[in-house]
């Protein structure tokens, strides 16, 4: 009786400590949601949403200040995208490597390794992009715009320099998760299409990675929501001026622009910059539904 006693507190103890974490979890969502829209929203009012969202100029601290992001939007979603584009087949593809095709010493080396790159600070990645991936970027610039008149050097400063080290940092998200996934598929999966005469290679990807998609796809996520709010690397290898989003453009992202001026900013400025906040958040959350969308679907056509 009093075991029976014993293990019923237990339970209700347990649900009403799960009970409270999620209520907090939503609570914490919520709560950030909301202080975004409150801080995100008057800018819109005061500059209006065509001239802050689609404007191309950008300079509060002038006479008729004008606070256009519409090139910063359009870097950070070009910027990402390609990050993702180079990073996430990189991360894959070096997933498969550790958790099916290395063997065990070599696996218990390289996995180390992409740990280790999840470990090291953002701004090392920065220091390490601006003292010897910037370098890179001007000798390649010159050799593009040799003669130029109407190029602006950026000293390698650039969006491409930026997309490098977003792909970088992105990776050990993507592996890790990645190798997790792989690992946890069932073994008779494997067995059965090795069986019905399948090669390594065909059954990793017509079966184990298929099997796989709904944690590899969390790795995506993860990793896209870390090129999106990545900002101290980026300032310091990205430029940082306001222009349309070339390849060897100097760029400023959105989170870049809040990181170099909040410091400063006062006013409508300073709202601005709280909406440019909101964007930011808004385009997170986009990403996360969509790709949860994708992935559902898939799972329906599967079964």
């Amino acid at each position: 009786m009093r075991s029976g006693k014993a293990k019923s507190i237990v339970e209700r103890t347990a649900k009403i400590i799960f009970l409270v974490c999620a209520v907090a979890a939503i609570a914490a969502v919520v709560s950030i949601t909301a202080y975004m829209l409150t801080k995100g929203t008057p800018a819109l009012a005061k500059v209006g949403v065509a001239d802050l969202l689609f404007g191309t100029v950008w300079q509060p601290k002038a006479a008729n200040p004008s606070y256009g992001i519409l090139f910063i939007i359009l870097t950070s979603i070009v910027g990402t995208f390609a990050a993702i584009l180079i990073g996430v087949p990189i991360g894959l593809l070096t997933a498969v490597f550790i958790a099916e095709v290395a063997n065990k010493k070599l696996a218990a080396v390289v996995q180390p390794a992409v740990e280790l790159l999840a470990a090291i600070p953002s701004v090392i990645y920065g220091l390490l992009g601006m003292m010897i991936l910037n370098p890179v970027m001007f000798k390649l610039e010159k050799r593009v715009f040799l003669g130029s008149e109407t190029h602006q050097f950026t000293g390698g400063a650039n969006l491409l320099s930026a997309v490098i080290v977003l792909a970088i940092m992105i990776l050990p998200t993507v592996i890790n998760i990645s190798v997790s996934s792989i690992r946890a598929v069932p073994s008779h999966l494997k067995s059965a299409s090795l069986a019905l005469g399948a090669t390594h290679i065909q059954t990793i990807f017509k079966v184990i990675i298929p099997a796989a998609r709904s944690g590899i796809m969390t790795g995506v996520v993860l990793g896209i929501g870390r090129a999106l709010g990545e900002a101290m690397a980026i300032n310091m290898v990205a430029g940082g001026a306001v222009n349309l989003p070339l390849p060897f453009n100097s760029v400023r992202f959105l989170t870049t622009q809040i990181v170099s001026e909040m410091s400063y900013a006062s006013g409508v400025h300073r709202q601005v910059l709280f909406t440019v906040g909101l964007v930011l958040f808004i385009f997170i959350m986009i990403i996360n539904l969509v790709l949860a969308k994708l992935e559902k679907k898939g799972e329906l056509e599967n079964d």
